[in-house]
């Protein structure tokens, strides 16, 4: 029989999606999460299939009540923001620092397996080199890539010295459907689209120049899967990406061929903390995991595109 898992923050975007494969491989899924970014909705189809506990992973007693008898925790919770922690580092310190750290301390004391955990690429800042390696030094421009930073620092020790398996797994701009495009910190994809759909033209930071590797959401929930069960991936950083990148300018004229028609930008000042360019090297992932992105950025935004289309309004 499968291992019973739990997700943090399984009612997010990346965790709901994550909850919904575990459920499909027969796994018996706790989800903690405290609703301060992630929605209920999000569960509501698998809400009776899962073990449910409405709470913060910085309180030790709920966290532990939740992972009790687990064999492996997927970490997905964070506040998962470089605007948000630029305004405000302290939340964001907090939710990914210290809340990783309350995750690797309960994992320890009862003895669960393995622990995967939700990194980014904002942990390789700006720098000019592309595409980006997991052996480069890392050079974070925000609060928030350093918070994240931080829990994967944390997550290398407990491997070699507190005795809890753990496999890190950077992220590069996740997009898919259940984002959500309503925050002002919102992602781009699901903002973009939205704005598109409604006739309007989406804000661009900066001249659209900038490029990212969009990773489709079934990419990255592969990608936690395998690194769950691969032997040789304990104590290690993957990036997990398609290995590509698109400007925004490239997105906004790919969503025009969607839409029907051209979709213009209205430009604005770049952000501080942004990055301009993301490009990953996914060959750790590939030969250690046994990870290959299986929707590449087109197939990828298509999908996403028709789901936000025909989703009902919330």
């Amino acid at each position: 029989m499968p291992p019973k898992v739990l997700v943090t923050g399984g009612a997010g975007f990346i965790g709901s999606s994550l909850v919904r494969a575990l459920l499909d491989r027969g796994n018996a899924v706790r989800v903690i999460d405290n609703l301060s970014s992630g929605r209920r909705a999000n569960l509501e189809d698998v809400q009776s299939r899962i073990d449910w506990t409405e709470g913060d992973i910085l309180d030790a007693a709920t966290l532990r009540r939740a992972a009790d008898g687990v064999d492996c925790i997927f970490h997905q919770a964070a506040i998962p923001s470089v605007p948000r922690s630029m305004k405000a580092p302290l939340p964001s310190h907090e939710a990914n620092a210290s809340g990783t750290l309350q995750v690797l301390e309960v994992a320890r004391a009862l003895s669960v397996r393995r622990v995967v955990y939700a990194g980014s690429s904002s942990a390789y800042g700006d720098t000019p080199v592309l595409p980006k390696v997991e052996t480069m030094s890392p050079l974070p421009l925000s609060p928030y890539a350093v918070s994240k930073l931080t829990g994967e620092y944390y997550c290398q020790m407990y491997a070699r010295s507190m005795g809890v398996e753990t496999v890190v797994l950077r992220y590069f701009n996740v997009f898919g459907p259940r984002q959500d495009p309503a925050s002002q910190y919102a992602a781009v994809i699901p903002r973009f689209i939205t704005v598109a759909l409604a006739g309007g033209e989406p804000t661009v930071f900066g001249d659209g120049k900038q490029s990212r590797d969009f990773c489709y959401i079934d990419n990255v929930v592969e990608a936690n899967l395998l690194a769950a069960a691969a032997p040789a991936a304990s104590g290690r950083v993957f990036n997990v990406a398609c290995g590509a990148a698109t400007d925004l300018n490239g997105v906004l004229e790919l969503l025009g061929q969607l839409v029907g028609r051209k979709v213009s930008a209205r430009y604005e000042p770049s952000r501080g903390g942004d990055v301009k360019h993301s490009l990953a090297d996914i060959a750790a992932a590939q030969s250690v995991l046994g990870y290959q992105p299986k929707v590449l950025f087109p197939e990828g935004l298509r999908r996403t595109f028709e789901w936000f289309r025909t989703a009902p309004a919330t």
